[in-house]
């Protein structure tokens, strides 16, 4: 089959490989139809998390057809179109009892072996995302293998297409958990750190929950354009805006907004010493965007944090959250416990997460698509890879 490869930073390729096959009783054969570039995957492309092996198949926002499915699976069957979360999890350990499917505890047994640390539990597996979160081959590809099919893979009805239910994979529930993590409801005032595909699912699903203000902060200009277009909020540049998070709390009656969420993560421009601290390995990530959302967030208020992190961080201010009396709430999405109200809200036109594509390619021009996805070239907002067929935008 055609799969696109890791081959070291900013080096991906589309290759000939051998077709996945079935492993388990609870494995199924998935014939892609569509996957996407996800934000995350840019850290991978740009040799910024561990784990990596040259030849390792990237994806983990994919859908597709069941075309063979193991003995013990019950939850689909061969013919299904489904939506895959790019969480693996067992959904009988521990954690999965208890809906917390990113911390499942039987499906990666690497990370702690990598970190040469005894003290790390597992936390789930996911597909396409380093050794370090088990190795598993992406959906990057025409075929892939999907372990623990009774717990993950959603069934989806034909009137809904590929590109309305895709993030159902992954950004979607993504943005949703990160918005319920800030206890968003009606009238709420909320700060978005971060124009991309997690930040604008966050923007949709604020709306959803019934935010009356929604900040958001960037400085991509195509980026914020379409966000105030199609979520309504209000736009800051922080190329033009020295310190955004005191643009907030003037406009929020000097108190700051009810929650932050920082879409952003640990590759975010941070100070002339943190950048010396990563570059030399002596800190594991930028803290410019959680200085920011501690500052721009209310005294009792929550942030909110969907970025991905990694290591130890320069400057956490953790004094003035204390002071302000913050909850943080953060980690990976428990993807399978939001899909099916999720796809519910699609069906039914609450949710259109089809509009923040900007960029339908195919698989054969994926490594273009990551270039113009990690330059921000051509306005590019999400791209979507299909296999097979010519390329169009």
């Amino acid at each position: 089959m055609r799969a696109l490869t890791y081959q070291g930073t900013r080096d991906v390729r589309v290759e000939t490989v051998p077709d996945p096959a079935l492993q388990d009783a609870q494995d199924i054969l998935l014939r892609v139809t569509a996957t996407a570039i996800c934000g995350s995957d840019l850290h991978l492309y740009r040799g910024k998390v561990p784990g990596m092996k040259d030849g390792d198949i990237l994806g983990h926002e994919f859908m597709g057809v069941v075309e063979e499915a193991g003995r013990a699976v019950t939850r689909v069957k061969r013919g299904d179109r489904v939506v895959v979360p790019f969480v693996i999890a067992c959904g009988a350990c521990y954690f999965c009892e208890r809906s917390l499917f990113a911390a499942c505890e039987t499906t990666n047994d690497a990370r702690g072996a990598i970190l040469n640390r005894k003290d790390v539990r597992p936390g789930a597996a996911l597909f396409g995302y380093t050794h370090l979160y088990g190795g598993v081959p992406g959906g990057q590809a025409e075929y892939v293998r999907v372990p623990m099919a009774n717990c993950g893979p959603l069934p989806i009805p034909d009137a809904l297409d590929d590109a309305q239910v895709l993030f159902l994979s992954d950004i979607l529930p993504t943005g949703y958990q990160a918005v319920l993590n800030a206890q968003v409801g009606p009238g709420s005032t909320v700060a978005i750190f971060g124009a991309g595909p997690v930040g604008l699912m966050s923007a949709a699903c604020a709306r959803l929950r019934g935010a009356e203000r929604i900040f958001m902060i960037d400085h991509h200009a195509y980026r914020l354009r379409f966000a105030v277009d199609t979520y309504g909020v209000e736009a800051i540049d922080f190329d033009e805006v020295d310190d955004p998070a005191q643009r907030i709390v003037e406009q929020t009656q000097f108190r700051g907004v009810d929650a932050s969420i920082d879409a952003v993560g640990f590759e975010a421009k941070g100070s002339a010493l943190e950048t010396a601290l990563t570059s030399v390995k002596l800190e594991g990530s930028s803290g410019k965007v959680l200085r920011q959302a501690i500052a721009a967030t209310r005294r009792g208020g929550v942030v909110s944090v969907p970025g991905v992190y990694a290591g130890f961080i320069h400057g956490f201010l953790f004094g003035d959250a204390f002071e302000k009396g913050l909850q943080f709430r953060m980690g990976q999405t428990h993807v399978q416990r939001f899909m099916p109200g999720l796809l519910e809200c699609i069906g039914n036109g609450e949710l259109k997460p089809e509009l923040i594509v900007s960029h339908q390619m195919s698989i054969e021009d994926a490594a273009r698509g990551y270039a113009i996805f990690d330059e921000k070239q051509e306005e590019c907002r999400k791209v979507v890879l299909t296999p097979g067929g010519p390329a169009s935008r």
